[in-house]
């Protein structure tokens, strides 16, 4: 698929909903966020923006990317709402064709999943290199398909936490590894259920020496 046939179908996705997220940040992402030192971060695929608001309201600036142009009027309106709108610079990116520059204290992945045919390895290894010393890389993915429908995937590949460090293709002894495990938490399915799934993550730092 090209460029605009990428952001066509999650321009797409998102006009089919009023709100496609909760608004609510990810669990996972606060549990190992909260405690870090306010910096810079770099938020990949925003979204509507929860997370980026919740770093802006702690102190973060953020520059947060996503390749739909409907999820970021979203996110601006948001952070706007939320009276962080100076502190998160917002940013269409196809990040498949163009990353954003810079180094940042965190740089976030928060369920970086696409049918449309995207290099997430490649994309990965990009943000790794985006992560400034003694910063940090947090990665959260599905670890298989929702229950409530087991072929909404489309075929794409879910790699387990060990997998995604190996294709991140780090240099020996830059890094340490500071969380990698599978976990699981309830969300509500379509018709209303609440039903467990599993995700992943993988949680770096880049050494400062």
């Amino acid at each position: 698929m090209d460029d605009t046939t990428h952001q066509e179908y999650w321009d797409s996705r998102y006009s089919e909903h009023h709100h496609m997220w909760s608004g609510d940040p990810n669990t996972v992402f606060v549990e190992e966020v909260t405690g870090l030192e306010p910096g810079t971060a770099l938020d990949l695929g925003c979204g509507e923006g929860a997370d980026a608001i919740w770093l802006a309201k702690r102190g973060w600036r953020v520059t947060a990317a996503d390749i739909s142009g409907v999820a970021l009027e979203r996110a601006a309106r948001h952070a706007d709402e939320a009276g962080v709108a100076d502190r998160v610079d917002w940013l269409r990116r196809d990040l498949a064709e163009s990353f954003p520059e810079g180094r940042y204290d965190l740089v976030s992945a928060q369920f970086l999943h696409s049918p449309a045919e995207m290099p997430r390895e490649e994309v990965l290894r990009a943000a790794a290199a985006a992560v400034a010393p003694g910063g940090t890389l947090l990665i959260v993915g599905h670890a298989g398909p929702a229950p409530w429908n087991p072929d909404g995937e489309g075929g794409v590949h879910l790699p387990t936490p060990e997998e995604v460090l190996e294709s991140l293709g780090l240099p020996a002894g830059e890094w340490e590894t500071l969380r990698s495990d599978e976990h699981e938490r309830v969300q509500t399915a379509p018709d209303g259920k609440t039903m467990t799934r599993t995700d992943n993550a993988l949680k770096l730092r880049r050494k400062a020496g």
